[in-house]
């Protein structure tokens, strides 16, 4: 089977060479075409364009940045749409709202095409070792299709029922991983700001119930003020509307994520859009230097 892939960005690009190294028929497109070199090296076939990837696969993964470029590649709107989609299995595994995913299916099925849902829990560095967390849906034959493709990037898939299901389960995993995240920056900074060991404190952290996978990859980053990106900050903010949206939709409170919201607006408008997420450090720092720590008792924000 003849698999085409197309973005290869942060996430993209060690995930498409996962697949190309365990010698998948891969087909690629980039917009830039530096980052595909990379991957006519481990043999891939690199593709003049989006339409070019359609015509010679059977199944197209897109990991995309929004839901414009989604809409772009696949011609979604013009007369390309439905020759493209056409017997073909579309994969989506960038995170786009619920309801624009759900959408996309109609259209894709309505066209003669299968569609799966499959976004990915892990950062750059799982993306590299294989190590991400794929959430699937769609019918249940095109996910038995997907499912096998995805074992090279995926060390777990799980199947999420129909879509947009795997996306909202997406969602809710991102709920915990920008907090938790958040969370681990803001004790640095407190810890940091009282004139505490930061490497003691985080190795009391690494010894303890609260270590995490997450925060082992995320500790020597703030240790060394390292914020090359594996997850960057522009994209959290952009996941964390995404949370905000579906959590308003169903009238949920979030009042942790709505803190983490104003905290990445803050990051991205002080220029580290494209640094990693511990980058957030800079709006908290910002803010204790602004005299804006709050009234830690009763709670009112800076």
């Amino acid at each position: 089977m003849q698999v085409g892939f197309i973005g290869l960005g942060v996430m993209g690009r060690p995930m498409a060479l996962r697949l190309a190294r365990a010698r998948a028929p891969l087909v690629v497109w980039n917009r830039s075409a530096a980052p595909a070199e990379a991957l006519r090296a481990a043999g891939a076939e690199v593709a003049a364009d989006p339409a070019d990837v359609f015509a010679r696969a059977d199944v197209v993964i897109l990991m995309l940045a929004d839901e414009a470029a989604v809409d772009t590649v696949l011609g979604r709107g013009t007369p390309d749409f439905g020759p493209r989609v056409d017997r073909r299995v579309v994969v989506t595994m960038g995170t786009t709202s619920p309801e624009y995913s759900g959408a996309l299916e109609a259209d894709v099925r309505a066209a003669g095409g299968r569609y799966v849902e499959a976004p990915v829990s892990g950062s750059r560095v799982p993306a590299e070792q294989g190590r991400l967390v794929a959430m699937l849906a769609g019918e249940e034959e095109a996910v038995d299709t997907v499912r096998p493709l995805l074992a090279p990037m995926c060390h777990e898939t799980f199947r999420c029922g129909a879509a947009p299901g795997a996306l909202l389960m997406k969602l809710a995993v991102n709920l915990f991983l920008i907090t938790q995240v958040t969370g681990l920056t803001e004790a640095f900074h407190f810890a940091q700001r009282q004139g505490l060991d930061r490497r003691l404190f985080l190795d009391v952290v690494a010894a303890g119930p609260l270590a995490s996978g997450v925060s082992r990859m995320k500790a020597p980053k703030l240790l060394t003020g390292d914020f090359a990106v594996q997850a960057a900050a522009l994209d959290v903010l952009k996941n964390n509307r995404l949370i905000a949206d579906a959590a308003r939709a169903c009238g949920l409170a979030s009042p942790l994520l709505d803190t983490c919201h104003a905290l990445f607006e803050e990051t991205v408008a002080l220029g580290h859009a494209g640094a990693d997420m511990v980058a957030v450090l800079r709006a908290l720092e910002a803010r204790s230097d602004a005299g804006g720590a709050g009234d830690a008792r009763n709670g009112s924000p800076g």
